[in-house]
């Protein structure tokens, strides 16, 4: 019993410690947001800004050691694999690659997340969306 309560004093002192190491959450400046129809638009500031943008709405448990270096972590992918915030910077031929690309991710069901979707619950795209944003991406 007594080892165990040692255990958990460390551990919580570990934790403790943890805490004030800085996770890395940044908003970069928006260079360039998207310009798409106010239907799509919406949809993916609902649904993929989170991760695929510099205008991250950092959660209260993005503030918790160690769940925000894998939350910081998952955003700076998602932002160096498409971020809307640049949008206008990509070429023409890059925007209707990115668009297809994003597409495809969310027609199969790799985005949003999974682990996003426990919480985020209505960051999964509807029907009707999804179409939209079909429409748009194949006129890009």
């Amino acid at each position: 019993m007594r080892k165990l309560k040692i255990v958990f004093w460390v551990l919580l002192g570990l934790f403790a410690v943890l805490q004030l190491v800085p996770a890395g959450r940044t908003n970069p400046p928006v260079t360039g947001d998207l310009d798409a129809p106010p239907e799509v638009k919406a949809a993916l500031v609902r649904c993929c800004y989170d991760c695929h943008s510099n205008q991250t709405r950092w959660p209260w448990y993005a503030y918790v050691n160690p769940v925000a270096f894998l939350i910081v972590r998952d955003t700076n992918v998602g932002r160096r694999k498409l971020n809307f915030s640049e949008w206008q910077s990509y070429s023409d031929n890059k925007r209707s690659s990115k668009s297809g690309e994003a597409l495809e991710e969310i027609e199969k069901g790799d985005m949003p997340l999974g682990p996003y979707l426990w919480i985020h619950r209505d960051a999964q795209p509807t029907p009707q969306e999804l179409q939209a944003i079909k429409k748009w991406s194949d006129g890009l």
